[in-house]
């Protein structure tokens, strides 16, 4: 009966939610046993458990009450996993719906036949059949909420084309990099929606280096290393978040050279972030550089003004509320390296202007942007020290852009190339391409040159130090 019970509430779920997300948390979810007006459905991980009851307790609500009467309840049977070095086997524990009256009901535990389990799962699903690996992917990192401009652009085109056919691309692996909340995760995450929506069939997966090295040294703690081995061998389309994190784990980066290996020989498609692009990466080991250079590196820079004001008129339309253009202008031309902080800075006003009951104006947000730059630790950026440097030297922005080769401008553009490697977290090639769209390497030659002028040209180290107090006030 349960069997039937839950068919007829997942046509109609199927009909009011979107196919990606019917797919990634409706499909894996197992029923159970329906006594007394309750139905129990087994979901894979506590995280499944937690998204089910934020996301779709209403829906869940009013199809069970269609099939089981006004009475109906729902409990999950969530697969969880022992912590006891020793009895390292699975169980699952019982939890009533949060909207039920057994909510104060203690949690039942529930123990699974170990044989039933098959190879180790290191994010503890039952079982090693494909269908039930979780992606572990956020709905909302989708293509369509990623906002293209100039800073993204190949990036974004890279990543939908390997959406379209992954492992069948040039670029295998893709390596998305860039600083902090530039849209890696997101990038990445958009492409394993896509092909999850196309190639339903296939396996994606989505962790983060930190995590896969927890589970690394866990696998060698239980001597389970081999389990851990298939069970990402057996990934259509892996997506290694912060691969930058390796750096220095030589364990970690040889059983990630291996697994590497397996799924590129198989045609396998893989997806890696970084903050740097495979030419700085300190600490890794040769092998796995080549490797990474295989396919193709994208950077992510910091968005431009137009893309700014897109990317919070996009959220401002997605969360159906009504603010006045000069204060998105506003806010994007005073909150400009960070898409995280861009983002957050809306989310500041909403919250003052809630609390406060104040309408959301130019003033609020003037006051409130003031707030939080006073508040926050100014990032020098490119421009701004493209711009104290022209100013220093007393040349225009547009010369320092230009190809000219007169030598004053490559002197200032080199010591412009200086202050941005060392002032701020942006890559080489960022550098580069903000400063003359010049490669990596004339970046590293200009940092060179500085240098060696700043140890035998003391007029020259003068300078450096005047220009470096304008820039730090």
């Amino acid at each position: 009966m349960h069997n039937e019970v839950w068919n007829s509430c997942l046509k109609v779920i199927k009909d009011n939610v979107p196919s990606i997300s019917f797919r990634t948390w409706f499909e894996p979810i197992v029923p159970m046993k329906v006594e007394d007006s309750i139905l129990t459905i087994q979901v894979p991980s506590p995280f499944f458990y937690e998204y089910l009851e934020e996301q779709y307790i209403d829906i869940l609500r009013k199809v069970l009450r269609k099939e089981l009467g006004n009475d109906a309840k729902l409990e999950y049977s969530v697969v969880m996993q022992n912590n006891s070095f020793t009895n390292n086997k699975p169980y699952t524990v019982k939890f009533p719906a949060r909207n039920s009256k057994e909510l104060k009901n203690k949690p039942v535990i529930l123990p699974i036949d170990p044989d039933e389990v098959g190879i180790k799962n290191p994010f503890v699903i039952p079982g090693i059949k494909k269908l039930n690996i979780d992606p572990r992917l956020n709905p909302t990192y989708s293509f369509n909420n990623f906002i293209e401009g100039e800073c993204n652009r190949l990036a974004r085109s890279a990543s939908y084309a390997v959406s379209n056919n992954p492992g069948g691309t040039a670029f295998n692996p893709l390596l998305i990099y860039g600083d902090s909340g530039l849209g890696k995760t997101h990038l990445a995450q958009a492409i394993g929606i896509e092909v999850k929506e196309k190639f339903p069939e296939k396996t994606v997966l989505y962790v983060n280096a930190n995590k896969f090295q927890t589970q690394f040294v866990d696998s060698i703690r239980n001597n389970n290393k081999n389990d851990f081995l298939h069970f990402y061998q057996m990934i259509d389309i892996l997506i290694i978040d912060d691969v930058h994190e390796f750096a220095g784990k030589e364990k970690t980066q040889d059983t990630f050279f291996h697994i590497f290996n397996h799924l590129h020989q198989a045609g396998k498609q893989l997806i890696l972030t970084s903050d740097k692009p495979p030419v700085e990466l300190v600490g890794m080991e040769q092998r796995l550089l080549s490797r990474f250079k295989w396919g193709l590196s994208a950077d992510l820079q910091s968005p431009d003004y137009e893309t700014r004001v897109a990317i919070l008129k996009k959220k401002i339309y997605n969360d159906g509320i009504d603010i006045p253009d000069e204060v998105v202008e506003y806010i994007s031309t005073h909150i400009t390296e960070n898409i995280r902080e861009l983002e957050g800075a809306l989310i500041s006003l909403l919250a003052q202007s809630t609390l406060n009951k104040k309408e959301i104006t130019l003033d609020l947000t003037r006051e409130m942007i003031d707030k939080l730059i006073k508040n926050t630790k100014r990032e020098i950026s490119i421009d701004y020290i493209q711009k104290v440097v022209c100013s220093y030297f007393n040349i225009g922005v547009e010369n320092l852009q230009s190809k000219t080769r007169k030598r004053e401008i490559v002197q200032a553009r080199q010591v412009a190339m200086y202050f941005s490697k060392s002032l701020t977290k942006s890559s080489l090639a960022t550098i580069g391409t903000q400063i003359g769209g010049k490669d990596h390497a004339t970046v590293l030659h200009a940092c060179k040159t500085v240098n060696n002028l700043i140890d035998t040209d003391k007029r020259f180290r003068l300078q450096v130090d005047e220009i470096e107090k304008k820039l730090k006030i």
